[in-house]
């Protein structure tokens, strides 16, 4: 694998090279048309073509690119069904797959992060990585007393490739700003920015690794790895067996799949309140389901500091969406900063009532049936730009202390619709969440 640091306009080319990529196949595509193929078996061609090019594209970049990958990963469930299969699979693969980096580039990495005389920590070190993912790869290895341990190696040069990354997209923050008038965009974007570049600090990640395995040791039903050593772009943890998110996605049974949706609502949920921390990154190959049955949890990068717990007009709002007072809640949303003063006569009650109902729906019963067809329908509304709920969107707000909230909450319900679990959200959220169950 070439080093990962490579010039930004070499990567502005990479990334620009989806669309123009993409655009070039659909004028071969509507030529294979013209000369008698099938319609369908085109197409399907043309989605298998560009899914292959998403993701050698943004696994190759990694750094920022490899992270709106991982991000997209998430909402895959919202891609319409005679669309999406090949997307599917590609975007699935971001969650946990990367060109990994050689040998070679492992042990110096090592040998600059652990000392020259690393190898005398380990009883055994395995050379062929276990899983990659967006600025780092793990190996697996026996410590020196006789644990075994996931090794967490920093690509090198990740940390230019990341920034630099989000340095484009941060340009982008003009057009966004056109596009949704209500929002403050800039703040969004630096929220978004700062919690990234935080992975890159694996001394970081390690002391919120901690944090969260000492606040749920002995816990019936969650598992975080305890940390046996790190250094800057070195994390060393236990080793942990279990089975992937991912793969019970793709082949789990009904129980298996409504168990873990429960389970990760209320691990990211409970632990803002139990830790003081919020982890950021929710996505199937950070989650696990230990061979003991507990709902595993790994990477602490992006992580979010709420010592108090969630913010506190989360519940209320929550509450008066959920009891359809929204005359409240737009007065609750400007005070919080949802609609921008400048905003509040352009959204109406009504206006709120439409926009926030798919949203809710998960705590109108006791246990919802999360599956990919509702998503469909909540996407579709959001994205449809002739549609009512489109034009509400862009004069609404995402304050900078809720960014990693929505993130995290927007992940949690992708991956249950993704899993098409039936789970008790509304129980959850309201022993978790204070002004919700009021």
């Amino acid at each position: 694998m070439t080093d990962i640091t490579r010039g930004q306009g070499r990567r502005n080319a990479k990334l620009a090279s989806l669309p123009i990529g993409m655009a070039g196949r659909a004028a071969a595509g509507l030529g294979k048309r013209m000369v008698g193929r099938d319609k369908d078996e085109v197409n399907q061609e043309l989605l298998e073509k560009s899914a292959e090019q998403l993701f050698a594209v943004l696994g190759e970049l990694k750094g920022g690119a490899m992270k709106v990958g991982q991000a997209l990963s998430i909402m895959e469930a919202a891609i319409p069904d005679e669309f999406g299969e090949p997307f599917r699979e590609a975007l699935t693969k971001l969650q946990a797959e990367a060109p990994p980096m050689s040998a070679d580039r492992v042990h110096k990495v090592l040998d600059q992060q652990l000392g020259t005389r690393w190898r005398e920590r380990f009883k055994e070190f395995s050379d062929e990585p276990a899983a990659s993912a967006s600025i780092g790869q793990v190996h697996k290895g026996v410590w020196s007393d006789g644990r075994e341990v996931a090794v967490k190696v920093q690509y090198p040069g990740a940390d230019h490739a990341l920034k630099a990354d989000l340095k484009t997209l941060s340009r982008m923050s003009g057009l966004l700003q056109r596009l949704s008038p209500g929002t403050d965009v800039k703040a969004m974007m630096d929220e978004l920015i700062d919690r990234t570049e935080a992975e890159l600090d694996y001394l970081g990640e390690a002391d919120n690794q901690r944090a969260f395995a000492k606040a749920y040791d002995g816990h019936p039903n969650f598992l975080i790895p305890k940390v046996v050593a790190s250094a800057p772009k070195v994390v060393v943890s236990e080793w942990v067996d279990g089975v992937a998110l991912s793969k019970i996605i793709a082949t789990g049974d009904q129980e298996t799949r409504d168990n873990a949706a429960a389970k990760m609502a209320e691990f990211e949920v409970s632990s803002p309140y139990r830790v003081g921390l919020l982890h950021g990154d929710p996505h199937p190959g950070n989650f696990f389901i230990a061979d003991d049955g507990r709902f595993g949890v790994l990477d602490f990068g992006a992580v979010g500091h709420y010592p108090g717990g969630l913010p506190p007009e989360t519940g209320p709002i929550l509450r008066l969406a959920r009891d359809q007072k929204y005359d409240e809640l737009k007065d609750l949303m400007v005070e919080a900063e949802f609609i921008r003063p400048s905003h509040a006569s352009k959204v109406t009650s009504a206006d709120l009532e439409a926009y926030l109902r798919p949203y809710v729906d998960p705590l109108y019963s006791e246990s919802f049936h999360f599956t990919r067809k509702w998503m469909q329908r909540a996407a579709g509304k959001a994205t449809d730009v002739r549609g009512e709920v489109y034009k509400t969107s862009r004069n609404l707000n995402v304050p900078k202390r809720f960014v990693m909230v929505f993130r995290v909450l927007g992940g949690c319900v992708g991956i249950a619709s993704q899993l098409e679990a039936h789970a008790p959200y509304r129980a959850i959220m309201e022993e978790w969440v204070p002004g919700l169950g009021d």
